[in-house]
């Protein structure tokens, strides 16, 4: 089934070319069946992209997927038009009455600051409060993973002296997981954040479950399952020139940074990156969005109510 997102959406242009199977408003309304509800809480600097991205991986699903865009209420990013934001984004506050059956956070570079002086901490805050009545099943991403964690289960995150920046392999702890169904027994994934979550602290929570890990760079996806919750601390969902794009920005700006860890091939930044995790970062979201529907009530109205 194809993704539904706004017919001028800047992604849908995008998605048709690259084969992704996506359909208009007016299309959708004509099928006598009702998709799946998800919402993408967008804090990336850049939302066009990371909208394409997070399309991109939904719209893969042989399920019929709406996705809805929302924002943190008056915070005014600097890397996406207003207009954009306006035509597209509905704050969170006017959707919180909603439902949805799936909801993803994703990451923002905010992770050196402590979660208490982030400036929109009080409403992430009163969001994550909300998912537990309002929706069936969460991922959060990098950032949002992290304080998802923070929030729930009191878990930590520890600064990092450098960077931990490029292409990582991860080694699957819980194969059986239905998350990681179709999963090799292991798999690369960008890696780009200054902060980590450390295994120890996993396992002092009763609820979590480690299901991958790096040996260099720790802790990657991590479940609750009582909660229907999912946590990926790094970027599956990355373009293959995500990394680089960022890399050659900290050069351009003078600022110290080392290339991204096997990535470029060779080690030559002259060549372009091949990727190597794309297939993966399908099989994750497809498994999350089917574990949705294998659970999530046929009246979304019932999400929250009860068992």
């Amino acid at each position: 089934m194809p993704i539904k997102i706004p017919d001028k959406l800047p992604a849908f242009d995008a998605l048709v070319k690259e084969g992704v199977r996506v359909m208009t408003e007016t299309a959708a309304i004509r099928q006598d069946i009702r998709p799946l509800q998800i919402g993408l809480l967008n804090l990336m600097p850049n939302k066009i992209r990371t909208e394409l991205q997070m399309a991109r991986l939904l719209g893969a699903s042989p399920l019929q997927v709406e996705l809805s865009l929302i924002r943190i209420g008056d915070h005014k990013p600097k890397n996406t038009p207003e207009d954009h934001m306006l035509a597209f984004y509905q704050a969170w506050e006017d959707a919180k009455d909603r439902t949805f059956d799936g909801f993803i956070v994703t990451g923002t570079p905010v992770e050196t600051i402590p979660y208490e002086d982030v400036t929109f901490w009080p409403e992430m805050q009163r969001i994550f409060d909300w998912t537990q009545t309002n929706v069936h099943s969460t991922m959060s991403v990098c950032w949002g993973a992290m304080a998802a964690l923070y929030h729930f289960h009191g878990v930590p995150k520890h600064q990092l002296s450098e960077k931990a920046f490029g292409v990582y392999r991860q080694r699957i702890l819980k194969p059986a997981s239905p998350y990681l169904n179709g999963f090799s027994d292991d798999f690369s994934v960008p890696i780009s954040r200054w902060a980590e979550i450390r295994a120890s602290d996993v396992a002092d929570c009763s609820d979590l479950t480690l299901l991958t890990r790096s040996e260099e760079k720790g802790v990657c996806v991590v479940e609750d399952s009582r909660s229907r919750r999912l946590y990926v601390l790094d970027h599956l969902e990355y373009d293959s020139g995500s990394l680089a794009e960022e890399y050659f920005r900290d050069i351009k700006a003078n600022v110290p940074i080392k290339p991204p860890f096997d990535y470029f091939p060779g080690g030559d930044s002259s060549l372009p990156p091949r990727n190597r995790w794309r297939s993966h970062a399908h099989l994750l979201v497809s498994n999350w969005i089917n574990e949705i529907y294998q659970t999530t009530p046929f009246d979304i109205g019932q999400i929250g109510a009860g068992p």
